[in-house]
């Protein structure tokens, strides 16, 4: 598969969505850098990051940062994502331990 034709079908899939992509009254924006590493690190999307933000435990550091952690077989999915007043935008897509 072309790495470009599956990275616009991934915008394309979250546009359609996007309503029932937020976080409580606030949309989830995910960067172009998230999409890349979710993919370079194997991390099925949007499937597990969408799993990852809305079922996943919350952790708040710094003035405006949060992540979204979320525990399954291959090690925890982190998203980490900066929150502003109407979007929650997510920076990158990691696994931990």
């Amino acid at each position: 598969m072309n790495y470009d034709v599956s990275f616009k079908y991934i915008i394309v899939y979250l546009s359609i969505y996007s309503r029932s992509f937020s976080f409580g009254e606030r949309k989830i924006i995910i960067t172009i850098h998230a999409l890349k590493r979710a993919r370079q690190r194997n991390i099925a999307f949007p499937d597990q990051v969408y799993f990852t933000i809305c079922t996943g435990r919350i952790k708040c550091f710094g003035k405006n940062q949060i992540k979204f952690i979320k525990k399954s077989q291959k090690g925890s999915i982190i998203c980490v994502g900066e929150e502003t007043y109407d979007f929650i935008i997510i920076k990158t897509i990691e696994r931990g331990k």
